[in-house]
């Protein structure tokens, strides 16, 4: 076994003993069957769509390809899971910057698994009218060019409901991965719509071979921008803690006295930034398409000029230090290390520890900040350095694979570790 073991790279030996226990081989077959079901149903088109014209308007508008590339091909296919999750995730966003605001909602969340499945079951009810309002909107901007074929106020309805429905099926098949699956179900369903976008996308690029040297040189700052991603995502920095207790043994009372430290990640928003920001700069470009000439032309083609992607990024910067800050009070550290009899050496327990803490976030959070909007312009700066044009994966969508690559690694390396065999990770 130990020479077997030994002949084999890690990552293999690691997949084979992941295959080789029948409960962890059962949650990775049942999580590729659900990911297949969703790359079935994305080729199911909605009632009235004409095929030609919808190739057309999403060839010549890169916005909509950008948002394709997101659905896996399921948008420029119209299909009843164009909208993918996001409307669950716009749902997810807006209840978490609710909790720390309304005082019922932050009662909830204090009351552990019972307040979060209400909380839960909540941002399910939210998710069904922006559903409706986001398959309305794409549905009037297709309907513009052609792309929707059937009209009348019946067909709209069934159309809308169909998405909405496609949806909600799809944030359920997520929950599916979730409990009896591995990784996060909805994240597997945004990544696989990535994955599943990116062989047409590097199909398209090899069409042009006098790039061939720019397309090398694309790859290569690519893959630089993966290890980057890589490192600042696992990035943290650890404040030590220290924790002491009264023990009895007998009749005498003994202190006691354990070190541990806190993580805080440079990175602690996450993606969450890119798509608060990403979803103001890209308003212009919405409202420009229902109108002609001057100033709308200019908003219609301006995800392509320098202003755009400046705005892009100080927006990230900002939403980055207050999601960041959203997360850090909703979390209280201060107030649990207080209660459970821990300190930070060399800091007062209470108010000057919350103060410390808070000046630390801060202070790490400009790295990891600054890191997101160079992340969020690096398809705008890859471009100009090797004048491809056709590759354009962005950088959201990078995030997003790299995020949940990890994460499900770490699950499979727990799984394994709790068997007593090595994992996939070092």
């Amino acid at each position: 076994m130990q020479q077997r073991q030994a002949s084999r790279p890690r990552p293999i030996q690691a997949l084979v003993d992941a295959f080789s226990l029948p409960d962890l081989r059962r949650r990775i077959l049942f999580t590729l069957g659900a990911l297949i079901i969703f790359r079935f149903i994305a080729h199911i088109p909605v009632p009235g769509v004409n095929p030609d014209a919808l190739k057309t308007i999403f060839d010549q508008n890169q916005f909509l390809g950008m948002l394709d590339l997101f659905s896996g091909g399921a948008m420029r296919n119209f299909s009843i899971v164009a909208m993918g999750v996001y409307p669950y995730i716009t749902a997810s966003i807006i209840m978490q910057l609710l909790v720390p605001v309304i005082p019922s909602l932050q009662a909830l969340s204090k009351e552990g698994e019972a307040g979060r499945n209400k909380i839960n079951l909540y941002t399910h009810w939210l998710t069904v009218p922006l559903a409706c309002l986001q398959g309305y909107g794409e549905l009037v901007l297709l309907r513009r060019g052609d792309a929707i074929a059937a009209s009348g106020p019946l067909t709209t309805v069934m159309i809308i409901v169909s998405m909405a429905a496609g949806t909600m099926f799809l944030v359920w098949l997520g929950e599916l991965i979730q409990e009896r699956g591995i990784g996060n179900g909805v994240s597997m369903i945004i990544f696989a719509g990535i994955v599943a976008g990116i062989p047409d996308m590097i199909n398209r690029g090899f069409i042009a071979p006098d790039k061939m040297v720019a397309l090398l040189g694309f790859a290569l700052l690519g893959l630089a921008t993966v290890v980057l991603i890589v490192i600042f995502t696992e990035a943290h920095r650890r404040i030590p803690v220290h924790y002491s207790r009264s023990v009895f043994r007998g009749q005498r009372m003994y202190r006691q006295s354990g070190a541990t430290h806190i993580p805080l990640r440079v990175n602690t928003a996450g993606m969450i930034p890119l798509i608060f920001a990403m979803s103001l700069v890209i308003l212009p470009q919405t409202v420009s398409s229902y109108f002609h000439g001057g100033v709308a032309d200019f908003f219609q083609d301006w995800s392509n000029h320098w202003s755009y992607w400046l705005l892009y990024f100080v927006l990230v910067v900002g939403f980055a230090f207050f999601y960041t800050m959203v997360i850090f009070e909703q979390m209280e550290l201060a107030a649990t290390l207080q209660k459970q009899g821990g300190f930070i050496p060399g800091v007062r327990p209470g108010q000057a520890t919350s103060t410390y803490l808070s000046q630390v976030v801060n202070r790490i959070t400009w790295a990891g900040a600054l890191f997101l909007g160079v992340v969020a312009v690096a398809p705008f700066i890859l471009r100009r350095i090797t004048g491809v044009e056709v590759v354009a994966l962005s950088s959201t969508s990078i995030l997003i694979m790299v995020g949940v690559a990890l994460d499900t690694m770490k699950q499979l390396e727990a799984q394994l570790l709790m068997r007593r065999y090595e994992g996939f990770l070092k």
